[in-house]
């Protein structure tokens, strides 16, 4: 008795073809052809299943309780006490349970490509017949209800493809099918596990029915360069890497068993540290997390963009690959793509470096968009402003090192960057210092001052660099923005992707004359902030910047207030 299949994805449309059709994967990535290629749809129609190594894939997880035992027999001499024998028996069952269902969920999964007219002898769906009007992806699963998800190919807007390396050490890896309005991940199709030549050749059928035309610059945008490892140092995860592994550190520790601070050699550790000058101990101190810390952030570079090859696959689609133990594959439609960012964070920017995230729906939520944005890693600044120009296919508004040819913002913004600095930085610790100096010893007075005058210097550069770093404009097709100090971003933004404005203000700013406005956009981070315009200008701009939006709220000099009353006949 068979089950009846229920179309879960929203939006399927049936009744629209592509005009254009994609060339065979050995054909130049440019060429133009009038149809698919038969040898990459040779098994379109015809239902697949998943690679059998899914199953092993699923069983991962028994990596960590079964190191745990196998660290606490190493822990004590090999006696296993009878909680392990539980926890051995516990793992057992679930190992059987997990593995009955991802058999049963690995038989029960299957998916097909089906192209117009072409016959399959199966469940048709939502056409109701033989044939589909227009090439879709099909997904049937579920264990007890069966579940049908049909989208259209003209609705994929990227095809990813990861592999762990669990994925990796088996040769299989995930394909994820990111669909318009599929932000939140509901609407998104993801295959685990197929083999990479599978995976590759159905990533072609999805994307077969692009339009493509002709290219007369090189697709191949950046490269892995091993002369960029001098940038990854200049990151954030030079000192705070060191931290966040010490954590995951005694974590494990603590969850095995083992107190790190009662081992012998910590405490050892610390007693002579404590006993020795300061004055050099600590200064030694920092030098050895900045050691490990630069050994940190490079190995981390290298697992996150070696391999690292981003072009152009065809005129509609641009496509970045990266990864040493886990690879990753994005492709991002060119229609989707609303605008590129440029990210200069503090020290990669006194290092004269820079990086490049992709604004762009379909990847994912916010936590996603993160992971899947990055166009080029850690770079020499000119690179990635050529890269950034590559990308939008026209050259980089704003590409110039100082924002001279952006509208400024208030001086009163800058007042306001060092009021803040002087409120929440340098007013506090100076005043726990002066408390602490005049209730036990008058050495923290003195560090109570010293400290007032390093952070008093320190708060007012970085406010006018802060301010220096404001401007906003736009050219041609593109909305400009740039601010920020930690991290100076400047965003090019597609004028015809804002959906909305929204104007910020608070008591404070509202009595300085100045005003946020914010662009929403359905990619990248959904809304993209520019601090500190002056109020009477803010209206205007974002009415130039995106007609039809807030004219129906403008007001002009001269202007009746209402529009006189008309009365019916």
């Amino acid at each position: 008795m068979s089950t009846p299949h229920e179309p879960s994805t929203p939006g399927v449309d049936r009744g629209r073809g592509i005009p254009g059709r994609a060339p065979a994967a050995s054909t130049p990535p440019f060429a133009t052809a009038s149809a698919a290629p038969s040898a990459t749809l040779s098994d379109t129609g015809r239902w697949r299943r998943l690679d059998p190594r899914t199953l092993l894939v699923h069983c991962g997880w028994m990596a960590a309780p079964l190191g745990s035992l196998t660290l606490t027999a190493l822990a004590t001499g090999g006696r296993i006490t009878t909680q392990a024998w539980i926890t051995l028996a516990a793992i057992a069952a679930s190992f059987a349970v997990v593995t009955g269902i991802g058999l049963i969920r690995w038989a029960r999964t299957e998916f097909r490509v089906t192209l117009p007219g072409s016959p399959d002898g199966t469940e048709t769906g939502a056409s109701g017949g033989h044939g589909h009007a227009s090439p879709t992806l099909d997904v049937r699963s579920g264990l007890l209800t069966r579940r049908l998800r049909s989208v259209p190919l003209h609705r994929i807007r990227t095809v990813d493809l990861t592999a762990s390396p669990l994925h990796r050490l088996l040769g299989v890896t995930v394909l994820r099918a990111g669909t318009a309005g599929s932000g939140d991940g509901r609407s998104e199709l993801s295959l685990e596990a197929l083999t990479v030549l599978d995976a590759e050749r159905l990533r072609a059928e999805l994307l077969a029915y692009a339009d493509t035309e002709g290219a007369a610059n090189d697709p191949v945008l950046a490269r892995f360069s091993w002369r960029w490892l001098r940038y990854a140092p200049l990151t954030f995860w030079v000192i705070g890497g060191v931290f966040v592994a010490a954590g995951s550190v005694y974590r494990v520790l603590d969850g095995i068993g083992i107190e790190a601070w009662k081992l012998g050699f910590v405490q050892r550790a610390f007693t002579e540290f404590g006993a020795s000058a300061l004055w050099l101990t600590v200064p030694a101190a920092l030098l050895g997390v900045l050691a490990l810390g630069s050994v940190g952030a490079v190995a981390l570079y290298v697992e996150n963009w070696f391999n690292h090859c981003l072009e152009w696959t065809d005129a509609r689609t641009l496509r970045v690959r990266r990864g040493l133990f886990t690879t990753r594959s994005v492709t991002i439609e060119r229609a989707r793509l609303r605008g590129v960012l440029l990210r200069e964070p503090l020290l990669l920017r006194a290092g004269g470096g820079a990086l490049v995230r992709a604004v762009a729906g379909g990847l994912g939520n916010r936590e996603e968009n993160r992971k899947r944005s990055g166009l080029l890693p850690p770079a020499p600044r000119p690179e990635a402003v050529r890269v950034a120009g590559g990308a939008l296919r026209s050259p980089f508004p704003a590409a110039g090192a100082s924002p001279a040819t952006l509208t400024p913002h208030p001086r009163i913004a800058l007042r306001r960057r060092r009021v803040r600095g002087l409120l929440w930085a340098v007013l506090p610790g100076t005043a726990v210092l002066a408390g602490l100096g005049a209730a036990f010893t008058p050495v923290l007075l003195h560090c109570a001052w010293v400290y007032a005058v390093v952070t008093t210097a320190l708060v007012l550069w970085l406010a006018r660099d802060a301010y220096r770093n404001l401007g906003h404009g736009v050219e041609g097709p593109y909305l400009v923005a740039r601010s920020g100090t930690f991290s100076r971003d400047t965003l090019a933004l597609r004028r015809e992707a804002i959906a909305a404005w929204t104007l910020t203000t608070s008591p404070f700013t509202r009595r300085a004359g100045l005003v946020t406005l914010t662009a929403a956009v359905a990619a990248g981070e959904d809304g993209y902030r520019i601090p500190d315009l002056a109020a009477a200008e803010a209206p205007s701009f974002a009415a130039m910047a995106a007609p039809g939006i807030l004219e129906e709220f403008l007001t002009y000099p001269g202007a009746p207030d209402h529009l006189p009353e008309q009365r019916l006949p």
